[in-house]
Order: C-alpha cells, then structure tokens, then sequence
C-alpha cells in the first residue's frame, strides 16, 4: 500500500456530500479543519498538494434558499457563484492559520481538451505548486454547460493529477473503497485492497448511484482511475466522511489502490514521443549539450524551424544533420519561432512587441531520444 507521505504530488478529491451538511445546507467546519490539519502536516513532509473541491453550487443554494433535486441551469450556475466565493474563502480560513496561502483555480473541459488552455493550465499550477500555494480546484459551474462539463470531479480530479504530474490521486468518497458489488445492498460485497488492471469484470461491478449531493458514483471512478493510472499516477478510493482522512488513509484506513505500473514522467515522455509532429526544430552544437544535460530549448539554441504549428503542438527536435533527437510540446508558433529563433531570451520581448516566455521547449514537454554523454 502506498504512503501519503511518500507522494511528491498529491491532489486530494473532496465531495460535496462531504463538505456540506446535508441538513443544514452548510459547511462541515470541524470536518474541513481536520483536513485542513491533513494537508498542513502531508506540507511539512515536503508533499505538494492540489484540492480538487466540489461544493459549490450546494453551498449556493443554501444561500439562496433553492429548493428542488435538480436546479435548472441558470439556477445551478448562479447557486455557484454564490457558492464559489463562500467555498474559497472556507479553505483560506481553514489553511491560513497553518501558515498555507491558498489559490482557486477553476476549470472546464475545454480547458484541458484544447491544449493550448491545457499547458496554460498546467504553467500556472506547476507554478503556484512551486510557491507552496496549495491550489483548490472546481469545476466552473458559472459558466459550464453540458458541452463543456467533466460531469463529475473524479473525473476532473484525474485530469488535474495528469496535468499537474502528480503520483498520488485520493478520492474521498462515502465508501471506504471498491466493492465486487454494493456493500450496502450486497452483504458479501468484498472490497479490493489493490487492483493491478481496471478489466471488464471490473468494470461491471460499478454501479451508477452517488449520494444525495454527489454526482460520482463507482464508474466515475473508475474512469478517474483509468486516466490517472495511465499518467503513472496511483489513486486510492477510501471513506472521507470522519475527520482527519488523509492521516487515517496514512496509517492504514481501508482503501482500494489502484497501481500504476510507470511513473508520471516516464508516462508524459511517452505520450509526447508517440505524437505526430506537425513541423520541426534544428538545433546548433550549443543546444543539443544542454539538452543532454537536462535543460529547456531556448531559442538562442535554434538554427531552423519548418512546419506550421501552433503554440502547444507537437514538433520534432533535430540536429544540424537533419537526425531527429526527441519531440517536444512548442511553446510559439511556426510563426513567432521564426522571429525569435537564434536570440537570447532577454531580446524576445523587443522582438515579438509583448512578453513571453523563456523556452521555446520546455524540458517537462520534451521525449528525447538521446542520452547524456552521447
């Protein structure tokens, strides 16, 4: 079984049917304290930690006093600009006194499908990450309709684990992990510790159902399992509901695992390796060493560019001979790498009339076929 502690990237799942009494129609509070506890002593162990929150839109209509099992959109999405700001400033106050700055992130689907937004999203998390921010992420439900909808948040929790290269994903749910059936109408249900492959047996024992105010039942699951395990990511389902979970799923609360069989950046590297590229970079000497000793493609490096690509495409690396030596996620496009291709990063600026950013690749968007030394 996997430690919390022993993640470097950890993005927690947290359910509305968790965060809000069901009553009431408010916070949790003495709930959202010990998890904020949690996530204040997994920091102190140098884990990273990403919030991915629902809640919003039940805290809304609360407030607004609306009634009904299913709001009509407009409702919905005012319920959640209400909801939004009460829930943000719950997790500032929660996570302030442990000396945690918080960030609220919100996204759609759009946001990951169309990569461009996707390596927006995923600069501004790695960077918030960085700077011991811990990011609470929801769905956009002001603004999100059916076209641009996750749906559920386990399946935008699994997105974010990928995005942000995280190894360990926990979703707390209101089962303590994955059953051969409902253990609350099957009393032999057996619950899994560890699933290694996600089968079709598997997959017809999920059932459909979430509580009252989720929206996730078991094959929501199983869908944020497949696309997180696929990025190397690890992710456990396990019971939220008592205080302090994170602690309790550390010391051994029952939880099913399900394994990851590579790990994030051997997951991400192969992913880019195996993309079509749309045009291609030559590099001089200068630039292929740095490479070859882990550092960014700056443009300062670049002899050639062919293709037509756009910024967030894939593009091939070559050398002066023409040799492909790795594929890359390009931060320009065909255009504006022409313009600047050959100049240090201090002239970019001056030369494209607006700022932007150093690398012209990335190193955490770049395959490379060579190795050091070689």
């Amino acid at each position: 079984m996997a430690a919390l502690t022993d993640a470097q990237c950890l993005v927690v799942k947290i359910g509305s049917a968790l965060l809000v009494d069901r009553g009431a129609g408010g916070l949790r509070q003495a709930w959202l304290s010990s998890l904020a506890q949690d996530v204040a002593w997994l920091t102190t162990q140098g884990v990273k930690v990403v919030l991915v929150s629902s809640g919003s839109i039940a805290l809304g209509r609360g407030i607004l006093k609306l009634s009904g099992a299913d709001l009509p959109l407009e409702q919905a999405q005012a319920a959640a600009a209400v909801g939004q700001i009460r829930l943000a400033r719950a997790y500032e106050e929660v996570l302030a006194p442990h000396g945690i700055t918080t960030g609220q992130v919100l996204m759609t689907l759009d946001d990951s499908s169309n990569r461009r937004r996707y390596l927006n999203s995923r600069a501004t998390l790695k960077q918030l990450l960085s700077m011991g921010v811990v990011p609470i992420v929801n769905e956009n439900d002001t603004i999100a309709t059916d076209e641009i909808r996750f749906g559920d948040n386990d399946r935008l929790a699994a997105q974010i684990a990928v995005t942000v290269g995280a190894d360990q994903l926990v979703l707390l749910s209101d089962v303590d992990g994955f059953y051969s059936a409902n253990p609350h109408i099957d009393p032999s249900a057996k619950r899994f510790d560890e699933i290694g492959e996600i089968t079709a047996e598997i997959e017809d024992m999920a059932g459909d159902a979430g509580s009252g105010l989720s929206k996730g039942g078991m094959k929501t699951k199983l869908m944020a399992a497949k696309i997180a395990t696929a990025a190397g990511c690890r992710m456990a389902i396990t019971q939220g509901e008592a205080l302090n979970p994170l602690r309790a799923l550390n010391e051994g609360a029952a939880a099913t695992w399900f394994r990851a069989d590579t790990d994030p950046q051997a997951a991400r590297k192969g992913w880019i390796a195996a993309m079509k590229p749309k045009g291609s970079v030559s590099l001089d000497r200068g630039a292929l060493v740095a490479l070859r000793s882990g550092k960014s493609l700056l443009p300062a490096g670049v002899s050639d560019i062919s293709g037509s690509f756009q910024r967030g495409d894939p593009v091939a690396i070559t050398d002066e001979a023409g040799h492909t030596v790795g594929h890359g996620l390009v931060r320009y496009t065909a255009d504006e790498a022409l313009k600047i291709k050959g100049r240090k990063s201090n002239e970019i600026e001056a030369v494209l009339g607006y700022p932007a950013r150093a690398a012209l690749i990335h190193r955490d968007d770049m395959a490379l076929t060579i190795q050091n030394g070689d």
